[in-house]
Protein backbone atom coordinates (compact mmCIF):
# COMPACT_ATOMS: atom_id res chain seq x y z
CA UNK A 1 0.00 0.00 0.00
CA UNK A 2 2.84 2.37 0.85
CA UNK A 3 4.51 1.67 -2.51
CA UNK A 4 1.31 2.51 -4.38
CA UNK A 5 1.05 5.84 -2.55
CA UNK A 6 4.68 6.64 -3.36
CA UNK A 7 4.15 5.72 -7.02
CA UNK A 8 1.08 7.94 -7.27
CA UNK A 9 2.95 10.81 -5.61
CA UNK A 10 5.88 10.40 -8.02
CA UNK A 11 3.53 10.48 -11.01
CA UNK A 12 1.76 13.58 -9.70
CA UNK A 13 5.09 15.32 -9.13
CA UNK A 14 6.09 14.58 -12.72
CA UNK A 15 2.79 15.96 -13.99
CA UNK A 16 3.13 19.09 -11.88
CA UNK A 17 6.74 19.68 -12.91
CA UNK A 18 5.80 19.36 -16.57
CA UNK A 19 2.90 21.74 -16.11
CA UNK A 20 5.05 24.22 -14.19
CA UNK A 21 7.65 24.20 -16.95
CA UNK A 22 5.16 24.53 -19.77
CA UNK A 23 2.81 27.07 -18.24
CA UNK A 24 3.14 30.25 -16.25
CA UNK A 25 -0.31 29.52 -14.74
CA UNK A 26 1.42 27.42 -12.08
CA UNK A 27 2.71 30.57 -10.41
CA UNK A 28 -0.55 32.45 -10.12
CA UNK A 29 -3.58 30.26 -10.77
CA UNK A 30 -4.29 28.89 -7.32
CA UNK A 31 -3.27 31.53 -4.83
CA UNK A 32 -1.85 29.99 -1.68
CA UNK A 33 -2.40 26.84 0.33
CA UNK A 34 -4.14 28.89 3.01
CA UNK A 35 -6.57 30.37 0.49
CA UNK A 36 -7.36 26.95 -0.97
CA UNK A 37 -7.94 25.39 2.47
CA UNK A 38 -10.21 28.34 3.34
CA UNK A 39 -12.20 27.53 0.16
CA UNK A 40 -12.74 23.96 1.36
CA UNK A 41 -9.90 22.11 -0.37
CA UNK A 42 -8.48 19.15 1.58
CA UNK A 43 -4.79 18.27 1.76
CA UNK A 44 -4.47 14.79 0.26
CA UNK A 45 -0.70 14.30 0.13
CA UNK A 46 2.61 15.99 0.91
CA UNK A 47 5.88 15.07 -0.82
CA UNK A 48 9.44 16.33 -0.44
CA UNK A 49 10.98 17.19 -3.83
CA UNK A 50 14.48 18.72 -4.16
CA UNK A 51 14.28 20.27 -0.70
CA UNK A 52 10.82 21.79 -1.27
CA UNK A 53 7.48 20.42 -0.17
CA UNK A 54 4.75 19.76 -2.73
CA UNK A 55 1.26 19.71 -1.24
CA UNK A 56 -1.63 18.16 -3.17
CA UNK A 57 -5.12 19.50 -2.41
CA UNK A 58 -8.49 18.35 -3.72
CA UNK A 59 -12.13 19.39 -3.58
CA UNK A 60 -14.63 17.31 -5.52
CA UNK A 61 -13.19 17.03 -9.07
CA UNK A 62 -10.69 19.89 -8.84
CA UNK A 63 -7.11 19.42 -7.64
CA UNK A 64 -4.15 21.70 -7.02
CA UNK A 65 -0.45 21.16 -6.43
CA UNK A 66 1.32 23.75 -4.29
CA UNK A 67 5.07 24.16 -3.88
CA UNK A 68 6.47 25.68 -0.71
CA UNK A 69 9.58 27.79 -1.23
CA UNK A 70 9.37 29.04 2.37
CA UNK A 71 7.13 28.25 5.32
CA UNK A 72 4.96 31.28 4.65
CA UNK A 73 5.20 31.33 0.84
CA UNK A 74 3.68 28.90 -1.64
CA UNK A 75 2.68 28.87 -5.28
CA UNK A 76 -0.17 26.74 -6.53
CA UNK A 77 -1.42 25.47 -9.84
CA UNK A 78 -4.46 23.52 -10.89
CA UNK A 79 -3.85 19.96 -12.05
CA UNK A 80 -5.75 19.48 -15.29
Amino acid sequence: MKRVALLISAILIGVCQAQAQSSSRFESAGGSVGELVAQGYEIKSVVLNNGKYIVFLQKERKAFACEFSRVNRSRCGEIQ
